[in-house]
């Protein structure tokens, strides 16, 4: 992508089911959950790289000793310095106390059992250290204590935080962190209530075995029933509970991706499916996917539970995008998927070039869209066969050695035209001077096709503000003098704004929605965008479930080749010599490509919850009364 996205945090939660000394007998360490911790997160540092967390609980802590730990940085480089920090606590510890595990449990700090970790990118604008996750609530009861870290955006933050101030509550922070930390605390107060009630009142255990008791007892399930109950969102959160128990619930829309590997020794849990395999050195069969609405429970015994918290809901719509650039490629289903967009853009791809192959050279906007690449020259290959043996045939029996030879070498010509220098990026700053250093985070390879030959076609996996591609890209390629530029995106065009954990909030950001306000414009057709304000204005305060996606009028009138063409005029830069073009993929070939994850919201305006149709509403109210602001 040209235009990198702050977007989806990565969890990972680790529960170790035997004691410290079974690993440090059979892996030659009690820190293997630690280490495993440590594999999970940074092979998920793609998910976040604004801030990183951990929380750790020992189990069966003697009182007067802490057993819940946290650690948490900003920047960057935040997984190694937190981890750095965990180890500063053994740097003076003898060595053969350093691996006793007795004396590690009894006295080193994050000698636990459980491991919580997380990597956070802001979608709120929201930064620095009270913001990185986890967070934490406190008690001197260890089954009050609460550790949360997640992959979320709440679309309805104000209803849930009405609702604690109607318990009486007084919330600290209006963000969605804290409020669903509130809230999920709250409930587990009145949890841990029931039951010291229950059994400390109505059957009279006191002491130790009350604590015990209540422990024991504890409904997570109903506890996380109760608290979600007003949720609209795209979830995936993890906790730990001081006592020992433990939770992944997964959002019943399925918009956020959670996967989990089990066995005698170990739970894990994480965002994505690959960094389990190599962590565990797994088998793709061996890793679940969480399912939708549904709860991983593992109890202070050991013993785990998967309960349906919520239904999973009708509107089912996991992630489009997290398969087309967020997750990880090394996915085996995400490699193929990406592979097919590439492929299913072949058509479109051809008519562009009016099928000259001869003299058209295909590459990719580096680094993500190269998967996307290989699909698209795979299907290029297969093309290109078909033509081979359809003129061999053409010729017959009589074709000459010189016309054979000819029609063998015809090839599919690629290159790598685009270099991306990602050193470069971390030095732009944001002065006045910003535009023109961002425009050499690219450079070309020179004399990597004819000039005023050949056609060049570059593959991109997809197309959000255009920012650079007016700025640096397309004026980059020119230089090559190409006679034509086609830029395509393996996604659709992006037309509306994301809820759910996409940085994506504002109509002006979208290059197809100017487009399409562009050409109401030269049209005669401006009158649309008054309509289309005029509905909205009217259901601002209607509560989210009466609220309609009016926004979709705006691009009503024109097919998406026109769109395409306009924004494809809107981002040729001054001075460009070669023609350009856009070409996108399809909504429907989309799906074809990702079956499993027809979440398209940002693509169709279809969103699953009525909190993304109030969102969307609040964006284009935005957009018409210039208030520079995001819509959640």
């Amino acid at each position: 992508m040209t235009e990198a996205l702050k977007h989806e945090c990565g969890i990972a939660m680790i529960r170790l089911l035997k004691p410290l000394e079974y690993y440090q007998e059979k892996y030659g360490t009690w820190r293997y959950g630690l280490n495993k911790l440590y594999l999970l997160m940074e092979k998920q540092h793609n998910r976040g790289q604004e801030g990183a967390g951990l929380a750790v609980v020992k189990l069966d802590a003697t009182p007067g000793n802490e057993f819940i730990f946290r650690e948490r940085a900003t920047g960057s480089s935040a997984i190694s310095e937190i981890f750095g920090n965990v180890a500063s606590n053994y740097e003076k510890v003898p060595t053969e106390k350093l691996d006793d595990p007795a004396y590690a449990k009894n006295y080193l700090p994050f000698a636990g059992e459980l491991f919580l970790g997380h990597l956070r990118y802001s979608t709120t604008g929201k930064s620095g250290i009270s913001y990185v996750h986890p967070f934490m609530r406190r008690n001197n009861w260890a089954s009050r204590n609460l550790a949360l870290a997640g992959n979320f955006n709440m679309t309805n933050v104000d209803e849930i935080f009405a609702d604690l101030v109607k318990e009486g509550q007084h919330p600290r922070d209006y963000a969605d962190t804290f409020v669903l930390l509130e809230s999920l605390g709250h409930h587990l107060d009145r949890e841990v209530q029931y039951q010291f009630d229950k059994y400390g009142k109505d059957s009279g255990v006191k002491g130790k075995e009350l604590n015990d008791v209540i422990e024991e007892n504890l409904d997570i399930p109903f506890m996380l029933r109760r608290a979600s109950e007003n949720w609209d969102g795209g979830f995936v959160i993890g906790g730990l509970i001081g006592c020992g128990d433990s939770f992944v619930f997964r959002d019943p829309w399925g918009i956020r991706p959670a996967f989990y590997y089990m066995d005698d020794e170990i739970v894990v849990v994480a965002s994505e499916r690959p960094v389990i395999q190599t962590t565990l050195n797994l088998d793709v069969a061996q890793i679940s996917e969480l399912p939708a609405g549904q709860a991983i429970v593992v109890k202070k015994d050991g013993t785990v539970q998967f309960p349906q918290i919520i239904e999973k809901k009708e509107a089912y719509a996991p992630c489009s995008f997290e398969r087309i650039y967020f997750s990880r490629g090394s996915d085996a289903d995400i490699y193929r998927e990406r592979k097919e967009l590439g492929t299913l853009l072949l058509p479109d791809i051809l008519k562009s070039i009016d099928s000259d192959l001869r003299n058209t050279v295909f590459s990719f906007v580096p680094n993500t869209a190269e998967v996307a690449f290989y699909g698209m020259t795979q299907g290029l290959e297969n093309y290109m066969q078909q033509v081979r043996f359809r003129k061999i045939r053409e010729k017959g029996e009589n074709i000459s050695d010189e016309d054979l030879t000819r029609i063998l070498a015809m090839k599919v010509r690629t290159e790598k035209v685009t270099i991306k220098d990602i050193k470069l990026r971390t030095f732009i700053s944001e002065d006045k001077g910003r535009d023109d250093l961002a425009a050499h985070v690219y450079d070309v390879t020179y004399d990597s096709i004819r000039p005023y030959e050949d056609n060049l076609v570059v593959i991109d996996d997809s197309i959000v503000r255009g920012t650079t591609l007016k700025q640096s890209i397309i004026k980059m390629l020119d230089r090559l003098h190409p006679k034509k530029i086609v830029v395509v995106s393996s996604s659709p065009q992006i037309r509306y704004p994301d809820c759910y954990g996409i940085d994506m909030s504002r109509m002006s950001e979208f290059a197809a929605f100017r487009a399409a306000v562009e050409l109401l414009k030269d049209r005669g057709l401006e009158y649309i965008i008054d309509e289309v304000y005029q509905k909205s204005l009217a259901q601002r305060n209607k509560p989210k479930e009466e609220v309609v996606n009016y926004v979709k009028e705006i691009y009503a009138p024109f097919t998406d080749e026109e769109i395409s063409a306009k924004m494809a005029q809107m981002l040729t830069p001054a001075g460009t010599e070669a023609k350009v073009e856009i070409v996108f993929q399809s909504i429907e070939n989309l799906h074809k490509a990702c079956p499993e994850n027809n979440g398209d919201w940002y693509f169709s305006g279809n969103y699953p919850t009525p909190g993304g149709n109030r969102m969307v509403n609040t964006a284009f109210l935005n957009y018409v009364e210039g208030v520079d602001k995001r819509s959640y």
